[in-house]
């Protein structure tokens, strides 16, 4: 089964779910999403296919999402992606895509639904 983890390793919901990737005996392509954050068509298509929305993929906790404003409900998908483009600590996490789906994990124990 191939297996990609949108990873950060500061976030104790990415290393529970990819701790449980590993238990399951599957060794994942790890992408550090703060270093190589997903091209912007990629990470719509991951939001969709995870059946979120692009507000609901977004980690709303922090000083960038408030300096930005994006808590306005008046923000597009656009300017919210924008906003993830230039801050991928924006993005939710983790996304992880497998041969079964993509799912934001969390909990951790989420992934399990596309192991």
């Amino acid at each position: 089964m191939n297996v990609t983890i949108y990873h950060n390793n500061a976030c104790s919901n990415s290393r529970g779910a990819l701790a449980l990737i590993r238990a399951a005996g599957i060794e994942p392509v790890v992408i550090d999403y703060m270093k190589n954050p997903p091209a912007r068509e990629g990470l719509r298509d991951m939001i969709a296919q995870a059946g979120l929305t692009v507000r609901g993929a977004m980690r709303d906790k922090g000083d960038v999402h408030e300096s930005l404003n994006l808590a306005d409900p008046a923000r597009t998908d656009d300017d919210l992606l924008d906003a993830m483009m230039a801050h991928p600590a924006l993005i939710n996490r983790p996304f992880v895509v497998t041969d079964k789906g993509v799912r934001l994990c969390r909990p951790p124990a989420t992934v399990q639904e596309i192991l």
